[in-house]
């Protein structure tokens, strides 16, 4: 139980926000920054607003809330969701969203937001634009590759391709490079620590930092794991029931494949993680579900040296669970 004057829950979308507050009363701002000072007039410092992350939406109101003085939370729009699901609620608007978010974080504990500087929320532009023109080369290299098929009927066409796919990879080098120069600036020791973790690729400690915002996001391993998405789900009921358990897929996509692709080298250089491979396989189990296993174990460890501070130690980390 949070213990507030108030607590005003957010629905926040691309031109307003609805906001139901503890009394219930509702509220409707424009997603500006009169928007944002007007809901702040109605606020004094024992309040507590709370609201879903999402995305690019939530970060300015968050952001300015904070720089003024009020207390802010943002929650994962899934421990959100499975609360309106526990209430059975059949109602689905933005007002009752705002409500089920109060009435959230009434009953539960939730974490106060941390602003990002803006080195921090420069690498996390970054991340996002490189995901984008990610996506976009893997469009145009699949392009290409059917005109390889079809004999290149188009050498215009062929060459064309070619060239966006130059500039775009050009283009992620670019961004690559800044933001390995912000983490270095800001988390250095964090790297270098993370990197000591064998099979744990630079790309994957970089990513890890920005996202976990040097792990003060997360209060242990597990939620970490959740967040990645690569944690089991169990589907079975009574004794007619057993489906296959799967990883919920719940969380970033591009950090649980790199992780998966980290998990190769891990298997081979990493005990911690070669033990579990093998006791996983001994088993009868598939090897794809032995290298998830693998990426658990990554992420247990890299949150284990990040937060002691102290480098990878082999003896320690066969610990892990």
């Amino acid at each position: 139980m949070n213990k507030n004057n108030q607590i005003y829950g957010v629905d926040i979308s691309k031109g307003v926000f609805d906001v139901v507050n503890s009394t219930g009363e509702h509220f409707q701002f424009k997603n500006n920054v009169s928007g944002f000072k007007s809901f702040l007039k109605i606020l004094i410092k024992e309040d507590l607003v709370v609201m879903e992350a999402t995305g690019y939406y939530h970060y300015r109101l968050a952001q300015f809330l904070y720089e003024k003085g009020i207390k802010v939370s943002v929650v994962n729009p899934l421990s959100v969701k499975r609360f309106i699901q526990m209430k059975l609620s059949k109602i689905k608007t933005d007002k009752s969203d705002a409500k089920a978010i109060c009435e959230y974080a009434s009953t539960n504990e939730v974490p106060l937001y941390t602003a990002r500087d803006k080195s921090q929320a420069e690498a996390l532009q970054i991340l996002r634009l490189i995901a984008i023109y990610t996506k976009q080369s893997t469009a145009l290299k699949n392009k290409l590759h059917g005109e390889k098929v079809l004999g290149k009927p188009s050498k215009v066409v062929y060459h064309s391709l070619n060239r966006s796919l130059k500039v775009l990879q050009n283009e992620i080098k670019t961004l690559e490079s800044r933001l390995t120069e912000i983490v270095k600036d800001d988390q250095q020791k964090q790297l270098t620590l993370l990197k000591s973790i064998p099979g744990l690729g630079n790309k994957t400690a970089i990513m890890l930092l920005v996202l976990t915002h040097g792990f003060t996001s997360f209060e242990d391993a597990s939620q970490l794991c959740c967040y990645a998405g690569i944690t089991p789900t169990i589907r079975a009921s009574g004794s007619s029931v057993r489906g296959k358990s799967r990883i919920s897929k719940i969380g970033n996509p591009k950090l649980r494949n790199l992780l998966f692709m980290c998990s190769f080298t891990a298997c081979k250089h990493n005990k911690a993680c070669r033990d579990i491979y093998e006791r996983i396989i001994a088993k009868g189990k598939s090897k794809k579900l032995a290298l998830i296993a693998v990426c658990n174990k990554l992420l247990k460890q890299a949150f284990a040296v990040a937060t002691s501070g102290l480098p990878y130690d082999e003896n320690y980390a066969s610990r892990l669970g």
